[in-house]
């Protein structure tokens, strides 16, 4: 509880409650609107910190099971702590402009993002040294718009597990496109927003970059959690799987070395078997014939 209660301080110092003019609400967030004060709409810490715990456990999850958040916040409050975040933990990000069908004709994204991978490629190996001094202007030029709109995404194979949006009215394409392809959604909702648009909500002042600061900062944590639980899984199963390895090192080296006794004792028993009948051969071979041979006996 206490934990609650400072970060529920902290929330309020960052002015997470403060939402828009009451002329501006969107009726389906009463629930999470705990009064309003001079014509503003107060946000209910309660119902925020919650909803952050929540979305924080099952982001979590996500990162664990090795699944990609992409983080999308592409108005200028949000820009810079999102790139900065979500590079902390390798995670996609959007944050300069949302290009339709970034998720739905994720194929053909993932084309532009290989071009700009390989001009970048070129112009670092000094393939492109024939080439005039425009035209590798051009190129460079090229890679650096790309590069500012799908630097973010380069390293995204497929389409992303979970969408963390901030501000949902304001990234509705990207909120579309998740929906249609069943992508979950999560987002920092303000007063001015409809809150069953995302399938995890959490009412906050999405204007305020203290406040965008102090959410997207929690989440961050929650993620890097995970992914470190699941390195250190990754980890413990290497080394059961050394031990187990050691082990049946040890057991076929013990049955080798059984295995070779063995055929040694085998051997030595041939050996004195044999050794055996030929002094029985000697003794009763010369014996008898010399028996049979006695003049005596002729």
């Amino acid at each position: 509880m206490e934990n609650n209660t400072s970060l529920q301080q902290q929330l309020l110092d960052a002015g997470v409650h403060f939402g828009h003019l009451r002329k501006k609400w969107n009726p389906k967030m009463l629930p999470y609107i705990f009064a309003e004060k001079k014509g503003i709409h107060i946000i209910d810490l309660n119902k925020t910190t919650e909803s952050l715990q929540e979305v924080s456990g099952i982001l979590k999850q996500i990162a664990r099971s090795g699944k990609k958040i992409m983080f999308v916040g592409t108005k200028k409050q949000a820009k810079e702590i999102v790139t900065e975040c979500a590079k902390r933990i390798n995670m996609p990000y959007v944050t300069e402009r949302w290009l339709g069908g970034m998720l739905t004709n994720f194929n053909t994204v993932r084309k532009s993002v290989k071009k700009m991978q390989s001009i970048e490629k070129m112009l670092s190996d000094g393939t492109l040294e024939s080439i005039t001094k425009k035209e590798r202007l051009t190129l460079t030029r090229d890679k650096e718009k790309m590069e500012k709109v799908l630097g973010g995404i380069a390293q995204l194979g497929r389409v992303p597990a979970a969408l963390f949006l901030i501000d949902i009215g304001h990234e509705h394409i990207a909120l579309a496109e998740a929906k249609r392809l069943g992508v979950l959604t999560f987002g920092m909702v303000d007063t001015n927003c409809d809150p069953n648009k995302v399938d995890y909500a959490i009412p906050a002042n999405d204007d305020a970059t203290k406040s965008i600061a102090i959410i997207v900062n929690y989440i961050t944590a929650a993620i890097a959690e995970g992914l470190a639980e699941r390195q250190a899984a990754k980890d413990e199963e290497g080394e059961d799987a050394g031990d187990d390895e050691k082990e049946k090192r040890a057991a076929r080296l013990q049955a080798e070395a059984d295995a070779e006794s063995a055929r040694g004792g085998r051997g030595r028993g041939a050996g004195a078997g044999a050794g055996g009948g030929a002094g029985r051969r000697r003794v009763g071979g010369p014996g008898g014939g010399a028996g049979g041979r006695r003049p005596g006996g002729r």
